[in-house]
C-alpha cells in the first residue's frame, strides 16, 4: 500500500493597529483588536468550522480509514479562546476520533529557529501545552512555521525529541530525487523528514479555482489519476497545505468542499493508497536516504526560501532590532510584556514587508492591512521603539524595587543585631 498524508497549517496573526509616530511613549496597545476578531470569524465561519464538520463526517463514514493532522499555532488558539471557542470545540470533536493528528510548532508561528536555540525551544514547548490543554494530546511530530528546515533547524527539533520534521521537497534541494519517499535529516539521522510534493498540494491550494490553468477544472477522477500515474516504487504523497484552502482561498464557490468531499471515496475506489497520519508514516515506512540542507529552505514563493520574510533591508532591519531584544526579556516578569514579545515574533509582520510584488503578488496580500510594504516596516518599527522603552522601563523599576527590598533587608538584620546586642538586666 501507498500512503496520503494530509497535513493542514492552522494560523492567523494578531494584526498591529495603525501606530503612529507619536504614538511612541503614549500608547501601549498594539493590535488591533477589532480587525483581529472580525477576521477570525469571518474565516471561522467561511472555513474552519464547514471543514470540521466536513472532516468530522468523512471520518464516520470512512472511520480510521480516513486520517488527517494539522499543526494550529498558539496565537490562532488563543484567539479561538478570545473569538470563537466553538472552533475549538469542532477541533476537539475531530480529536475525540483519533483519527487526527496534532503536531508542534512555534507558539507565535515565528522565525526563531533562525536565531535563538532558547526562544525557539520555548514557544514550542508553549505551544504543545497549549495542544494538550485543549485537545489532550501531545504532538510527537514537528512542523516548523513555514516549513522553514535546514540542518541546523534539525539538529533542535532531534533534540528536543520529536520523532519527525515536515518541510518542503524543494527543487533546488531534491535535485532528480523525488519528495515521495521518507527521508532523514543529514546532520541528525534519528529525525525523520515528511516533504511536501508542492505539485500535487498546490493543484489544490492555490490552482483549483484558476480557470486559465491547463487543468481545469480539477476533478478527483482527475487528481486520483495523477497519483496512480506516479512511480509504482514512490510510497508517500504528502500534500501539505494552509487549512484556509477550503472556503478561504478557495471559495465554496469553485466546488472546493464537493471535490474534498468525494476525494477519499475516489482513492478508496480507483487507487492502492490509504491516508496515514505523518507518524504513521514515520512508524510504517524506511527512510531512504538523509537530506543536507545547509541553508534554511520553505514552502513560500516560487524561490522555496526565506526571502518571503527576509528579503530585503527592511526585513532583516525589522528582524534583527527584535531579537536584539531577547536577553532582556529573559528578565521581564510582567504578563502584558511578555505577551506582545510573543505577538510580535509572529512572521507576518515581516511577511507584509516584501517588496516581492510579481508572481506572487496575490499571495503577499492575503488579509494584509498595509497599503505597501514601507507601510508595514514604519508601523512595526514604531510599534517595536514604544515596546523597547517599555521593556527598559519595566526592567528599571524591577530593579529600583529589588534594590528597596535590599536595603529593607539590611535594616531588619541590623535591627535583630541590634536587639541581640542589648544586655537583658
Amino acid at each position: 500500500m501507498k500512503a496520503i498524508c494530509f497535513y493542514f497549517q492552522v494560523h492567523q496573526p494578531y494584526r498591529l493597529r495603525q501606530y503612529r509616530f507619536f504614538d511612541i511613549g503614549k500608547n501601549h496597545n498594539y493590535f488591533d483588536d477589532f480587525a483581529n476578531r472580525t477576521i477570525l470569524r469571518k474565516v471561522a465561519d467561511k472555513c474552519y468550522l464547514p471543514t470540521n464538520k466536513l472532516m468530522l463526517d468523512l471520518i464516520e463514514k470512512y472511520g480510521s480509514k480516513f486520517k488527517i493532522a494539522f499543526s494550529l499555532s498558539g496565537t490562532v488558539m488563543t484567539q479561538f479562546k478570545e473569538y470563537a471557542p466553538e472552533v475549538i470545540e469542532s477541533f476537539r470533536k475531530l480529536a475525540d476520533t483519533g483519527c487526527v493528528e496534532f503536531l508542534a510548532e512555534t507558539y507565535a508561528h515565528s522565525m526563531s529557529s533562525l536565531k535563538s536555540e532558547t526562544e525557539f525551544k520555548r514557544q514550542v514547548e508553549s505551544q504543545v501545552a497549549m495542544v494538550q490543554e485543549l485537545f489532550g494530546k501531545t504532538p510527537t511530530i514537528f512542523r516548523n512555521t513555514e516549513l522553514i528546515y535546514s540542518d541546523d533547524i534539525s539538529d533542535m527539533v532531534a533534540a528536543m525529541g520529536y520523532k519527525a520534521q515536515l518541510s518542503e521537497g524543494a527543487k533546488h534541494i531534491m535535485g532528480w530525487r523525488s519528495p515521495n519517499y521518507l527521508y532523514t535529516s543529514a546532520s541528525s539521522p534519528q529525525l525523520k523528514l515528511l516533504l511536501k510534493n508542492f505539485t500535487l498540494s498546490d493543484d489544490i491550494a492555490f490552482r483549483f479555482s484558476n480557470q486559465g490553468w491547463e487543468e481545469w477544472p480539477l476533478t478527483t477522477e482527475k487528481f486520483v489519476g495523477w497519483l496512480n500515474a506516479l512511480n509504482p516504487s514512490e510510497e508517500i504523497v504528502n500534500l501539505f497545505m494552509d487549512y484556509e484552502t477550503f472556503g478561504e482561498h478557495q471559495w465554496k464557490e469553485t466546488g472546493i468542499f464537493d471535490f474534498l468531499r468525494k476525494l477519499p471515496e475516489q482513492v478508496f475506489e480507483n487507487s492502492d493508497f490509504q491516508f496515514l497520519t505523518p507518524a504513521e508514516v514515520v512508524d510504517q515506512f524506511q527512510p531512504i536516504s538523509p537530506m543536507h540542507v545547509r541553508y534554511p529552505i520553505s514552502w513560500a514563493d516560487e524561490e522555496r526560501d526565506l526571502t518571503a520574510w527576509l528579503g530585503n533591508e527592511m526585513q532583516n532591519e525589522a528582524f534583527d532590532r527584535l531579537y536584539q531584544l531577547e536577553e532582556k526579556m529573559k528578565n521581564v516578569s510582567d504578563p502584558k510584556l511578555r505577551h506582545d514579545w510573543n505577538l510580535l515574533q509572529t512572521s507576518d509582520h515581516f511577511y507584509y514587508q516584501c517588496t516581492k510584488w510579481f508572481s506572487d503578488g496575490d499571495v503577499h496580500k492575503y488579509f494584509n492591512p498595509y497599503e505597501s510594504p514601507y507601510d508595514a516596516f514604519i508601523n512595526f518599527m514604531n510599534v517595536l521603539a514604544d515596546f523597547k522603552l517599555e521593556v527598559d522601563k519595566h526592567l528599571a523599576d524591577q530593579k529600583s524595587s529589588s534594590g528597596n527590598i535590599h536595603e529593607e533587608i539590611e535594616q531588619l538584620e541590623a535591627k535583630i543585631k541590634e536587639l541581640k546586642d542589648l544586655k537583658v538586666p
